[in-house]
């Protein structure tokens, strides 16, 4: 079987155009190669990067953060970690905030199931063999800091929601390949 395929298009200029805002990482650089201790490999640990952001807009009332993989073999990309009830105060997450148990986020933040099922950080684990895959970390700044949505709501459907709510957004993307 061929994984041979066009590469897909970067997900965020697909969306309504907001302003943009600063998004750093300790862990990740704009454009490179993710350390393996961020991946889902046998050399990974599910590692969630340390994000910093900042000149996010005035009014800002709370931040919502994922992590997409729009170059997983299928039709729907895939999700690898979705944060929200993030508050206006927060600008940074730790590195291994996405610990399942929920312990590295801050109070009244919580993750959703990523597309593996599990309610965390799931790092990068694109097939052997197959292209290069984009990591995206999105930042999204909010006009609210209740989206109504639950744990279990899923990933794609957030990303949805998250559109009617972004007033601007952070983005950082790194890549992987096995």
């Amino acid at each position: 079987m061929s994984l041979t395929r066009p590469v897909a298009h970067e997900p965020y200029p697909l969306l309504p155009p907001v302003p943009a805002f600063t998004l750093t990482s300790t862990d990740w650089v704009h454009g490179g190669r993710i350390p393996d201790a961020h991946t889902h490999t046998d050399d990974g640990r599910d590692v969630s990067p340390q994000l910093s952001w900042s000149g996010f807009p005035e009014g800002t009332a709370g931040f919502a953060v994922n992590v997409f993989d729009p170059d997983a073999p299928g039709v729907a990309g895939w999700w690898h970690w979705t944060v929200l009830g993030l508050g206006a105060d927060v600008t940074s997450l730790d590195r291994d905030a996405g610990r399942p148990d929920g312990s590295g986020l801050p109070p009244g933040a919580f993750h959703l199931r990523g597309d593996d099922g599990v309610a965390g950080y799931v790092g990068c684990a694109p097939p052997p063999g197959d292209q290069v895959h984009r990591y995206y970390v999105a930042v999204h700044a909010l006009d609210t800091a209740d989206l109504g949505l639950t744990p279990d709501t899923p990933p794609g459907a957030a990303s949805c929601v998250l559109v009617f709510h972004t007033i601007a957004r952070a983005v950082l993307m790194g890549t992987y390949q096995r």
